[in-house]
């Protein structure tokens, strides 16, 4: 697939996915707005207050954003069953996961200097895929090696000197 291509894939992927939430805010009767954007190879959808975020809409992230990831599967399989093919797009709701990112760097951060200082590897909490991934970026980048281990959802990172 060539990368037009996939870019209008995404793009429906989005829209699709800003119709059903748009109707699932309306239904709460909540206000938010809907953003969409591509960020890496994926369909990117955001809601958001133009106030910031709101009490209403960090209900919708839940206690440690467990409602965020429901809703996010609900979201995908709008999208899968508009589309007819899986989804991997990221649901944000206010703001609640460029702040869990940020949190997760800088543990991936702090973890990376550890095993350097020590040589030793570092076996980090249980983590969603999300979470994962972000750390996974982070030890990449600060030269080193990391891998998943474990069962879901008991999946987690391990840091290893390079």
């Amino acid at each position: 697939m060539n990368e037009t291509t996939d870019k209008t894939r995404l793009d429906h992927e989005g829209d699709v996915a800003a119709d059903f939430l748009e109707e699932f805010l309306d239904i709460l009767d909540m206000d938010g707005d809907i953003d969409i954007s591509v960020e890496a190879g994926r369909a990117k959808v955001a809601i958001v207050s133009p106030d910031g975020p709101s009490t209403d809409l960090k209900r919708l992230v839940g206690r440690d954003g467990e409602i965020l990831e429901a809703l996010q599967d609900l979201t995908r399989l709008a999208v899968q069953t508009e589309t007819g093919e899986m989804s991997r797009l990221m649901l944000d709701v206010a703001d609640y996961r460029v702040g869990q990112k940020a949190r997760l760097e800088e543990i991936g951060r702090e973890a990376v200097a550890k095993v350097k200082s020590d040589g030793q590897p570092i076996s980090l909490a249980p983590m969603n895929a999300f979470e994962r991934k972000v750390v996974h970026d982070v030890v990449l980048a600060g030269g080193l090696l990391s891998e998943s281990e474990g069962e879901e959802p008991e999946r987690f990172v391990v840091i290893k000197p390079a």
